[in-house]
């Protein structure tokens, strides 16, 4: 709720002029030029952006998934090979599971190693308790 306070009071008028500003030079900019291309995507994405304003839960960029991909980019060349399509699919989703344990703070040699000991033996109706999310939050619930 903090953040939200704060985003309010201190990118809320930044937004609001910047909105006042496209206002004024989308009158005077010929739309097929640069600038006018450049205000009328600012436009397209305006939604976007009040979101992040309203919402203190959204980051006003992307960068944190992007560097995420930059190591799929980097390993791409090391999985070139994986061996058939299918070994490409159970890579990427094993990448995809462990990038997530990384965004959540788990460690993921400790959620594979408890969650691949049970998952044989698990209720099919409570697999979400298996997920990442699930698992964690199954932890803290243990802990408190």
């Amino acid at each position: 709720m903090r953040l939200l306070r704060r985003l309010q009071k201190e990118s809320l008028p930044v937004i609001c002029r910047l909105k006042e500003y496209l206002v004024e030079y989308r009158e005077k900019a010929l739309p097929k030029s640069p600038l006018g291309k450049a205000i009328e995507y600012a436009f397209g994405q305006w939604e976007w952006l009040e979101t992040y304003i309203h919402d203190g839960r959204v980051e006003i960029d992307n960068n944190g998934c992007e560097r995420a991909m930059k190591k799929v980019a980097v390993g791409r060349k090391n999985w070139l090979f994986a061996g058939s399509a299918q070994g490409g699919r159970n890579a990427a989703t094993l990448y995809s599971i462990i990038e997530t344990c990384a965004r959540l703070g788990i460690n993921p040699h400790e959620y594979l190693t408890d969650v691949l000991v049970r998952v044989g033996t698990h209720p099919q109706s409570r697999i979400a308790e298996l997920t990442p999310r699930g698992w964690l939050a199954a932890r803290a619930d243990g802990a408190s």
